[in-house]
């Protein structure tokens, strides 16, 4: 199972050895690599604090506690959440967590770049295309990034994209490659702590008169930190200050809620950067 990457599978399968023979040391480190390649960093800690340290765990320890120190989820974490998501996700998360990010990254649009059409656009996090769908009519070229196969097989199903890519979205931005007219983060930054880099990423593939719009959860505090959700919050402040040292600045900065928890709407931001003169 773990071969064949059906994760949710093989780890049930070994918590189910486990709980029949609880000394079974071969399943205890097995399940502690599935879990920290599902990016499960205190999962996999908790399964090899049973084993003796020796050349096999050791490496495998030390990389669960560097996960566990990252300003960002873990993109194996990322990867694993939604693929077990994709099949209901629409429905989930228009239908019981009014999500309206899209929606609201398009208003935004329309009021930091009135008239604006045949835009190259950049999807990140595209998941299974809501974005796509919103953004659809000021595209001539729209591609997505996303780290989940599945939720990309789903975007790929619409017909909306000229280019779609499994990726992560720091490492891939980094290097060369297409300039984009607008790049749109819907609901994705909650997954990254430390926005400096994609910033900078996101400059560096933005046209001179290009714009980047995302939306992301509050933060009271003055920089990022972790909600209770394993999503990321970022404060105003922090953002401001960010746009200005990775050489954007701000077009619209607005309070929204990008969908809700437990029926009470999450407090966010919907940012517009463009590039500076």
């Amino acid at each position: 199972m773990l071969a064949a990457e059906q994760l949710p599978d093989a780890i049930a399968e070994l918590q189910r050895a486990l709980r029949l023979d609880y000394t079974l040391a071969d399943a205890r480190f097995v399940l502690g690599c599935a879990w920290l390649e599902a990016g499960e960093a205190d999962k996999a800690l908790e399964a090899f604090d049973h084993l003796e340290e020796d050349e096999e765990t050791a490496p495998r320890i030390a990389a669960a506690r560097a996960m566990k120190a990252q300003q960002r989820s873990d993109a194996g974490y990322v990867r694993h959440l939604f693929d077990q998501f994709a099949a209901d996700y629409d429905q989930r998360m228009i239908g019981q967590l009014g999500y309206a990010a899209p929606q609201i990254l398009r208003e935004l649009a329309d009021m930091v770049m009135p008239g604006r059409d045949s835009l190259s656009i950049l999807d990140l996090g595209c998941g299974t295309g809501l974005t796509g769908v919103a953004f659809e009519d000021l595209a001539y070229r729209l591609d997505g990034i996303d780290l989940s196969p599945a939720m990309i097989e789903k975007a790929r199903a619409r017909n909306l994209y000229d280019h779609l890519a499994v990726a992560d979205i720091e490492t891939t931005l980094a290097g060369e490659g297409v300039s984009y007219d607008l790049v749109l983060a819907a609901d994705t930054l909650v997954y990254l702590g430390d926005l400096e880099p994609i910033f900078a990423s996101v400059h560096g593939r933005m046209k001179p008169d290009g714009f980047f719009l995302f939306t992301v959860e509050a933060n009271a505090d003055s920089g990022f930190e972790l909600g209770p959700k394993r999503r990321w919050r970022h404060s105003e402040l922090y953002l401001r200050d960010l746009a200005e040292a990775s050489g954007l600045e701000v077009a619209g900065f607005v309070a929204c809620a990008p969908r809700h928890e437990a029926n009470v709407a999450v407090e966010g931001f919907a940012v517009a950067l463009s590039r500076k003169p």
